[in-house]
């Protein structure tokens, strides 16, 4: 066998239909499209989800919830997780590191899932909840956590005093 006797196998190459090219074919005069209606015209496409002036699907279904935006940038990190960390200063940069949490996030928050046993020092973006707080405390650790600045008090409106009839008359 050689380069220039390779053919493909019987059958496997076939030519492209070619329509609108005359009755004899079987693929002309209305060239697959069939008679008349919005796909037989040129330009004749709807949106996807359309569905010919009924109310689609998507929008008769309930919609319930809340989808945060925001919600995969804070990483949850267990216990165990950090158990099998070799430093001892857990912060957000060691944490992507290891591979623990994704470097997407920009904080990563400890739960309560396994136990540690090293002494741990916790600090920057990475919270703790209050069980988590407790076993690494337990253990000799700290948990350093940073206080994100109180919200500025708005002014309060002063109420506006009803009218009396004196008043209004005046």
């Amino acid at each position: 066998m050689r380069l220039n006797s390779l053919k493909p196998a019987p059958g496997a190459k076939k030519d492209r239909h070619r329509v609108g090219r005359g009755v004899g074919s079987g693929w002309g005069k209305t060239a697959g499209r069939g008679h008349k209606g919005q796909k037989a015209r040129s330009g004749g496409f709807h949106k996807l989800g359309f569905e010919g002036g009924q109310m689609p699907l998507h929008r008769r279904l309930p919609k319930r919830g809340f989808n945060s935006p925001t919600r995969d940038d804070i990483a949850e990190v267990r216990l165990s997780e950090l158990e099998r960390l070799e430093v001892a200063d857990v912060d957000l940069a060691a944490l992507q590191s290891a591979g623990i949490v994704s470097k997407k996030a920009l904080a990563a928050k400890i739960i309560v899932s396994g136990k540690v046993s090293k002494k741990l020092n916790v600090k920057g973006d990475v919270r703790a909840s209050k069980g988590a707080r407790a076993a690494i405390e337990a253990a000799g650790g700290t948990v350093e956590v940073i206080d994100k600045p109180a919200a500025p008090e708005k002014p309060k409106k002063e109420k506006k005093k009803p009218k009396t009839e004196g008043e209004a008359a005046s």
